[in-house]
């Protein structure tokens, strides 16, 4: 691994509108070849932080107004998403977004014109995505909008590693999955970090799963991060549990997460 990160993100504040502030100085980083989850609550600021890294917030009339953000050592903040995606960099949205009317297969090919492959490493690309993905390769002709929500999502990943990236943004991954499916998806993140050294950061809710794949993990709350740590620190911490994992805070008697002006860092 190189000593400096993939991925820094310096004291980021984001707005939307002009009005609201959506992040407040989120800083984080993310080395070559880790899986780093970025955990916490609908509206903590998972998505924003993912899209103010990939250039994506000028879609939805936001912007970043403070901090950094740097890719291999180079600031990204003026870099259009189409030059990010050419560096190595690809986000895969919340929501499974997939061309509906597409086949699954033509879905995958959209993901690997951006590098203008020859037809026969465009095949070779294809046979790649399938080999990790054998049930995509049973429904290749399928209209995309007609498979399953796991499927969709696995559509929505191949076509990112179609673009032969070095860091995927996975947003949300889990969301409306079947545990046994959400299972196969972190498996194949998990193994794909391994075999082919993609590095990951994963948005998620679901911290109990991410934290079990993740090396490292940051937690947002009202678009600061109030805790971070190794997935095992994190694991441990009992305020992350009350909040995260499922106990019943407040009701164990414990205490919230910290506030964001007390960085928790274990």
């Amino acid at each position: 691994m190189n000593a400096s990160p993939f991925l820094q993100v310096t004291d980021i504040e984001a707005l939307y509108g002009q009005a609201i502030l959506a992040l407040r100085g989120v800083s984080l980083k993310v080395d070559e070849g880790a899986i780093v989850a970025l955990l916490g609550a609908n509206g903590a600021g998972k998505t924003t932080t993912l899209k103010a890294i990939s250039n994506l917030l000028a879609s939805e009339r936001g912007a970043l107004s403070r901090g950094s953000i740097t890719w291999r050592g180079e600031a990204t903040r003026h870099l259009d998403p189409a030059d990010l995606v050419a560096k190595g960099i690809v986000q895969v949205l919340e929501g499974r977004h997939v061309f509906p009317q597409l086949t699954v297969e033509e879905n995958l090919l959209t993901g690997g014109f951006l590098r203008r492959p020859s037809k026969r490493r465009l095949r070779e690309d294809l046979d790649r995505i399938y080999n990790w993905f054998p049930r995509l390769k049973q429904r290749r002709k399928s209209r995309a909008g007609l498979t399953s929500g796991g499927e969709q999502q696995m559509v929505a990943i191949g076509r990112a590693l179609m673009a032969r990236p070095s860091m995927i943004l996975l947003d949300e991954p889990s969301m409306g999955l079947a545990p046994q499916i959400v299972e196969e998806i972190f498996e194949i993140v998990a193994a794909l970090n391994r075999e082919e050294g993609v590095s990951f950061l994963l948005a998620e809710q679901n911290a109990a799963t991410a934290l079990r794949y993740a090396t490292y993990g940051y937690v947002l709350e009202g678009g600061r991060v109030v805790a971070q740590g190794t997935a095992e620190k994190l694991n441990q911490l009992e305020v992350l549990q009350d909040a995260y994992l499922g106990a019943a805070n407040g009701a164990s008697g414990r205490r919230a997460l910290p506030r964001a002006s007390r960085y928790a860092q274990v």
